[in-house]
């Protein structure tokens, strides 16, 4: 038996249960791990609010991402051995391969020996943000050192590692945040400028910064209003990466824009990743050899032990940390 956390039906985080059950023996194609830390996601509480691209089948497991120990290998899995430290690429299913709870199987092809040194709760919190931010900006816009990009929602685990993931190419980075408040934190992460969209105008801050061209790349969570303001700081011929819709109020298409500056609108998603093997495989190498050589390095805004995941998943709502909200297991 192991401690499993179960959704039995959809809304606050109050409905996460943690119970008792047998889990079985890892399938043909995966493995059983011990989990060690859990990386809490919007995706779950989505999921669990029921506003997410899923349906629930009750009772339910969730969960994306987890670090942990092999315990056991499904039949004709090689590659891996039990005792091996290992974290999870999220994978297509948030429930059928759920990581809330002690004990998980998991898809074989998603899981990655942890780099020596990583602890548990950064392994937790590296794949789910890495293999984002790597897709949209480097996989398919091909950022480089002569690019500018903002990123909006900054301070999220995602836009955290997409600071990172355009600093290590070289590319100049636009940080966005609603208020000043995480102006600094997100300087010290990394961005080389911030900009408080809510008490300055972004297309300003970003024209004087590009000496009037725009930036080449926007990567964005978000829509909504911002919307119109986002693509007029593009320069002609910019991509605007969209990987999210995290405003709940209306997005106003601004066709001018679009039109005069021949932008490209690209929806977004990591799945895009994990669903193609070769993708997956370039993700895997570019993330693990940033992780060895420190140019990658997850910021954690706060640990809860398991017995606290209701308290977690409130924290990740509250929308106050900088960083990855990791339980402990």
């Amino acid at each position: 038996m192991a401690r499993i956390v179960r959704i039995h039906e959809y809304g606050d985080a109050s409905v996460l249960r943690i119970e008792d059950l047998a889990v079985a023996a890892p399938a043909s194609d995966e493995v059983q791990i011990n989990v060690k830390a859990i990386g809490i996601n919007r995706a779950e509480v989505m999921f669990r609010n029921h506003a997410y691209l899923q349906e629930a089948d009750f009772p339910s497991r969730l969960g994306y991402e987890a670090a942990g120990v092999v315990l056991e290998l499904g039949a004709g899995v090689s590659g891996f051995k039990p005792g091996d430290a290992v974290s999870l690429i999220p994978p297509l299913d948030i429930a059928k391969w759920g990581t809330y709870g002690e004990v998980a199987n998991v898809p074989a092809r998603l899981l990655v020996k942890n780099p020596e040194g990583l602890s548990f709760e950064k392994a937790a919190a590296v794949w789910m943000q890495y293999v984002t931010a790597w897709g949209g900006l480097v996989d398919y816009a091909k950022l480089g050192d002569k690019d500018t990009v903002i990123i909006t929602a900054a301070s999220s685990s995602v836009g955290l590692a997409a600071i990172q993931v355009a600093r290590s190419v070289g590319a100049t980075v636009i940080a966005t945040t609603r208020t000043a408040e995480k102006r600094q934190a997100l300087l010290d992460a990394g961005a080389h400028h911030v900009v408080a969209t809510e008490q300055e105008s972004l297309v300003d801050r970003v024209m004087a910064i590009t000496n009037g061209k725009g930036a080449n790349i926007a990567f964005d969570p978000v829509v909504g209003p911002a919307f119109e303001a986002l693509a007029a700081s593009l320069t002609a011929g910019g991509i605007l990466v969209q990987y999210g819709a995290l405003s709940s109020e209306p997005t106003p298409f601004p066709p001018f824009t679009v039109l005069g500056k021949h932008l490209t609108l690209r929806g977004y998603i990591y799945t895009e990743v994990v669903g193609d093997d070769a993708a997956l495989e370039r993700a895997k190498a570019f993330i693990t050899q940033g992780l060895r050589s420190g140019a990658l390095d997850p910021v954690i805004a706060r640990t809860f032990p398991l017995d606290q995941i209701q308290d977690a998943q409130r924290f990740l709502e509250s929308n106050g940390q900088i960083g990855k909200v990791i339980v402990t297991v």
